[in-house]
């Protein structure tokens, strides 16, 4: 996904204020098309568009206040845009680094300590928010949308396009658009995705323990009516997976 080049690296070692109290500031500018990143462990994400020009990331930090000592935010500029991220010491006291993309993962010891993250984003600056145990939020958002977490709820609307991803939660979306990208899965949860009337796209959407509701013409199959279902809406398009294992999928025509 990105370049291993970095253009800035920038550690924002424990600056959760002077004396490391628990509120964590950035901002600034983020050109449109590029990613604004979110790497949480155990805490929250909100994402809301901004009410100028600059990016703003605030982050809280709340827990044992022996438990929060050594837990920072850092910060990477790189060539696709710049990522945050919560570093937990690991349990041998080794620290994490703080790396774009999904493929790197943060280390955390076993305490209670979550930072919650608020962003604030204008127009054509893409988000991602990955976190491990907290829900993701974005609300309202100009542009191409991510939100993973591991046990947590999504809950995201969009005007561009969105990827939805949880283990232990449900997922409610409302997007603009359909792209290449494009995908809302979970495991123990239902998935409502709502898309506008033009929406276009190659539809494959399956549960286990759960039925399938939709509000477009699509084919059902398989012994057990309505767990399936696979077609085109809109004329086709790009790809579109909708799959859950224990609850029942929603696909709404935004009116």
């Amino acid at each position: 996904m990105f370049s291993t080049t970095f253009v800035v690296l920038t550690v924002l070692a424990a600056w959760f204020g002077p004396g490391g109290s628990d509120a964590f500031h950035w901002r600034g500018k983020v050109p449109a098309g590029q990613l604004v990143e979110i790497r949480g462990i155990n805490g929250s994400i909100h994402a809301e568009p901004a009410t100028g020009n600059d990016v703003e990331v605030v982050a809280y930090k709340t827990g044992e206040v022996y438990a929060a000592a050594g837990i920072e935010v850092q910060v990477v500029e790189h060539n696709g845009g710049i990522t945050f991220c919560a570093v937990y010491p690991s349990a041998d006291g080794r620290r994490s680094e703080c790396q774009p993309g999904a493929r790197s993962p943060l280390n955390a010891s076993s305490n209670d300590v979550n930072i919650d993250f608020t962003v604030r984003l204008p127009k054509g600056v893409r988000f991602v928010g990955r976190t491990v145990n907290g829900q993701v939020e974005a609300r309202s958002l100009q542009s191409d949308t991510e939100a993973h977490t591991v046990n947590g709820n999504v809950r995201l609307s969009t005007a561009g396009a969105a990827v939805g991803e949880t283990v232990n939660g449900s997922i409610i979306a409302s997007v603009g658009k359909i792209n290449s990208a494009s995908k809302f899965s979970t495991v123990n949860g239902g998935i409502t995705l709502e898309m506008p009337p033009s929406a276009a796209a190659e539809v494959h959407a399956g549960t286990k323990n759960g039925l399938i509701h939709t509000d477009f013409p699509l084919a059902m199959r398989d012994e057990y009516a309505g767990r399936h279902a696979d077609g085109e809406i809109g004329h086709g398009g790009p790809d579109l997976t909708i799959v859950t294992v224990n609850g029942t999928i929603n696909l709404r025509r935004r009116f």
